[in-house]
C-alpha cells in the first residue's frame, strides 16, 4: 500500500471524510480490509496490510483490526501476543466463536510441544480447565467443547432434518450459530460417523441376540 509523502504534513489537521491521520482510507475501509482478508484466509496479505496501518490509537482499538492481528499471531505461532490481545479488549459477542477457538488451540499446540506427543480428549479437556476462557471472549454462557448449547441445539434441529446440508446450508448455519463454517462441516461429519457406529454396534448385538435364540430353540 502506497501513501503519499505529502500526507504527513497534514498529519492530524480535520478531515472532512475522517481519513485517519497519515492515511489515505477512513477506520471503516481499514476495517472492512482486514475482514475480508481474514475471510479469504490469506494470512501474508493480512499481515502486510497490519504492518502498513499507522500507529493511531482509534485504529489499533477496532475490533476488526484486533480480531486481524490476533489471528495473524496465531498463526505465526506468536501465542504470547495473541493471548495479550484477546485479553486486554472485550470482543462483541459476534466474535466470541472465532476467538475462542483460537485461544483453546493455541494452548492445545504449546500442551503438545510440551508433551511431545497430540493430546486425546481427555489431555484437551485438562487444558480447557487449566486454561478457561477470558471473559473478554465468552460472555459466561456455559459451553460445551467450545460450541455453546444454544450453537449444538441449533445444529442438532437441523441434523434431524438433514444430516447432509449443502455448502449454502453450511455457510447459513455458521451464520446463525457464529461458528466457521469447517466447524460447522466437521461437526456433522463426527455425527455422522458417531451415528454410523452406533448403528453397526447395534446391529451386531441384534445378530448376536438371533444366533443365540436360535440355538436355544
Amino acid at each position: 500500500m502506497i501513501v503519499g509523502n505529502d500526507m504527513s504534513d497534514n498529519a492530524g489537521s480535520p478531515n472532512s471524510n475522517n481519513n485517519l491521520p497519515s492515511f489515505g482510507f477512513t477506520q471503516e475501509q481499514v476495517a472492512c480490509v482486514c475482514e475480508v482478508l481474514q475471510q479469504s484466509g490469506n494470512i501474508d496479505r493480512l499481515g502486510r496490510f497490519l504492518w502498513s496501518l499507522p500507529a493511531c490509537e482509534q485504529l489499533q482499538r477496532n475490533e476488526s483490526v484486533l480480531k486481524a492481528k490476533a489471528l495473524v499471531a496465531y498463526h505465526r505461532g506468536n501465542f504470547k501476543e495473541l493471548y495479550r490481545i484477546l485479553e486486554s479488549h472485550t470482543f462483541t459477542q459476534n466474535s466470541h466463536p472465532k476467538l475462542q477457538a483460537l485461544w483453546m488451540k493455541a494452548h492445545y499446540i504449546e500442551a503438545e510441544r510440551q508433551r511431545g506427543r497430540p493430546l486425546g480428549a481427555v489431555g484437551k479437556y485438562r487444558v480447557r480447565r487449566k486454561f478457561p476462557l477470558p471473559r473478554t471472549i465468552w460472555d459466561g454462557e456455559e459451553t460445551s467443547y467450545c460450541f455453546k448449547e444454544k450453537s449444538r441445539n441449533i445444529l442438532r434441529e437441523w441434523y434431524h432434518h438433514n444430516p447432509y446440508p449443502s455448502p449454502r446450508e453450511k455457510k447459513d448455519l455458521a451464520d446463525a450459530t457464529g461458528l466457521t463454517t469447517t466447524q460447522v462441516s466437521n461437526w456433522f461429519k463426527n455425527r455422522r460417523q458417531r451415528d454410523r457406529a452406533a448403528e453397526q454396534k447395534d446391529r451386531r448385538y441384534h445378530g448376536r441376540r438371533g444366533m443365540q435364540d436360535r440355538r436355544n430353540c
